[in-house]
């Protein structure tokens, strides 16, 4: 037992002591392994050769399948060191003993190898040897190995590598059996990230009088701190053009005007660039013009309810309607009769209609608003639904006489609207009426 790790640290050191500087990062790699006791007691009791001639070994599916996992570090270009925890469950020929159990039981095995590659991580295949020591455990009995074998490494790509391992283990220990151990599995390694030297930096002394981060040679007011894009000089309000140069130094503006911001000449708000009417006030919806007033009576066609006709402020901006026509309206208005508690017009109103018809055949842009009133006898509700109907009866008949329905508009005001006391005869015969109003908007 000592001499085989006496020869394991001499052989790591001399292998290392010829190799290059090159070493395998650290890597993990995760095998599927195949244990063989059968096939190992063959060789011993007849030879590798003659197993071999005979086909004596064992069968892959007759091997114990396990699973292993392996740290892998590399101690010189042609040698890397692996520990490697494996397990498979197995019945195991416990020398001497006879196991109390026919059922399978872990075997876990822990091992230190070292394996002596005949060709550096480089190329795609690299043979191996391997040898090192190790200990298992099954069923309660603790053992030491000696595993030694040969491998296979081929490089898949930047740091992944593909393994393959045949070992024969061999017993230190009495409670332990020779037998064959095989994998094949991935290994990958983790490079450390090699960070470039930072080079030191040597700041060359320049001048800048005023600090402005402008060298003094490049400055075109070097005694005035300034900014870079107009070469050192300053510019208080910003609008890139230097103050030296700008008549507007304290408020922003534009290069065409010097500096200074668009005018505004008639001071609307609007300036002039935008400004359709930049002499006159106006307003932004209109594009600086002032509101228009397209018939010319003073009045603008947004207040004006009859802008395309002259007009005065006190009817809106429409014509001031004739008096005479007026009167004429007024007159008809209260000779307009019903029979008592009815909307049925009375032949004798007739021709007072046909005048109101006269006019606005006459005028098509007056309108006309017709209401119709009653006195306080009878109910409420009745005098309401009686006076609609009066005034709706009237229009019903300019309607009848060719008159627009668009321009007619009729409301009934019941007893709410009286004009005279309704506790004498007179006074409701006079809050029994028919108004019509004019009107040109």
């Amino acid at each position: 037992m000592k001499k085989s790790i006496l020869l394991l640290v001499s052989l790591v050191c001399i292998t290392t002591a010829f190799s290059q500087n090159y070493t395998k990062p650290n890597g993990f790699a995760i095998h599927f392994i195949l244990n063989d006791f059968p096939t190992a007691k063959e060789i011993r009791t007849n030879g590798i050769g003659e197993t071999i001639n005979q086909k004596m070994w064992y069968k892959t599916r007759r091997m114990n399948a396990g699973i292993g996992v392996s740290y892998i570090k590399g101690l010189s270009e042609h040698v890397d060191f692996a520990g490697t925890l494996a397990g498979s469950f197995l019945k195991y020929p416990i020398p001497d003993r006879v196991s109390n159990s026919a059922d399978q039981k872990l075997l876990l095995e822990g091992v230190v190898t070292l394996n002596l590659k005949l060709l550096p991580d480089n190329f795609f295949a690299v043979p191996y040897f391997t040898a090192g020591i190790g200990a298992s455990q099954y069923d309660g009995f603790y053992s030491a190995i000696l595993p030694i074998g040969v491998g296979l490494q081929f490089k898949l790509g930047p740091d992944v590598f593909f393994l393959l391992n045949s070992q024969y283990r061999i017993p230190v220990t009495s409670s332990a059996e020779y037998h064959l151990y095989h994998s094949f599995g991935m290994a990958k390694t983790f490079p450390k990230k090699i960070e470039a030297p930072v080079a030191e930096v040597v700041v060359p002394v320049v001048l800048d009088k005023d600090g402005d981060g402008v060298l003094d040679a490049d400055d075109r007011c070097p005694d005035v701190p300034g900014i870079a894009a107009l070469q050192g000089c300053p510019d208080k309000d910003g609008d890139g053009i230097a103050d030296a140069e700008d008549k507007c130094p304290d408020e922003a503006g534009i290069a065409k005007y010097q500096g200074c911001p668009i005018p505004d000449t008639d001071g609307d708000g609007i300036n002039d660039e935008e400004d359709k009417c930049p002499s006159v006030k106006g307003v932004a919806r209109y594009q600086g013009c002032p509101v228009p007033d397209t018939d010319g009576d003073g009045i603008n066609d947004e207040e004006d309810k009859c802008p395309s006709r002259p007009g005065v402020a006190e009817n809106a901006g429409c014509p001031v309607i004739a008096k005479e026509v007026i009167e004429k309206i007024n007159f008809a208005a209260k000779n307009v009769f019903f029979n008592s508690g009815s909307f049925k017009l009375m032949p004798k109103s007739y021709k007072s209609l046909n005048n109101v018809v006269a006019i606005l055949k006459a005028d098509e842009s007056l309108f006309l608003d017709i209401d119709g009133h009653t006195d306080a006898s009878g109910a409420d509700d009745k005098n309401q639904v009686l006076s609609e109907n009066r005034a709706k009866a009237v229009k019903d008949y300019l309607i009848s006489k060719g008159i627009a329905e668009s321009r007619l508009t009729f409301t009934g005001y019941g007893e709410a609207k009286p004009v005279a006391d309704n506790a004498t005869a007179a006074g409701r015969a006079k809050n029994r009426r028919t108004e019509m109003t004019a009107r040109n908007y």
